[in-house]
């Protein structure tokens, strides 16, 4: 497994909240993978392995809120917006982003390159 895998994977639940926090608007799974992809430029490629598992995690944790939609016998989505609790996570989770990547930036000598 790659460093960015690894990484993908370990930041799995603040990239979602960060996204749907952003996005403040209900999306669906599929939805969700494609955005993140092109918000990484596809540098990741995120399955739906990943992000399924996830998501529903973050749902009975109470951070995410979902409901399906569609008619009845026709394409139904289940669709996640974050909750006033994932927001509190995500804040709690930026921040120590923050501080681990001052952290090793500070032990590689690279603070303040690109």
């Amino acid at each position: 497994m790659t460093i960015q895998e690894q990484m993908r994977k370990g930041t799995t639940t603040v990239i979602i909240l960060n996204l749907l926090a952003d996005a403040d608007r209900p999306m669906y799974g599929y939805e969700i993978i494609q955005e993140l992809e092109r918000r990484s430029q596809s540098s990741f490629h995120f399955k739906e392995g990943l992000i399924y598992p996830r998501l529903h995690e973050l749902e009975r944790q109470g951070l995410l809120h979902a409901e399906w939609r569609g008619e009845e016998g026709g394409r139904r989505r289940k669709f996640y917006t974050i909750t006033d609790a994932g927001r509190r996570r995500l804040e709690r989770e930026l921040q120590g982003w923050r501080t681990l990547t001052a952290q090793v930036n500070r032990l590689l000598g690279v603070e303040g390159e690109p």
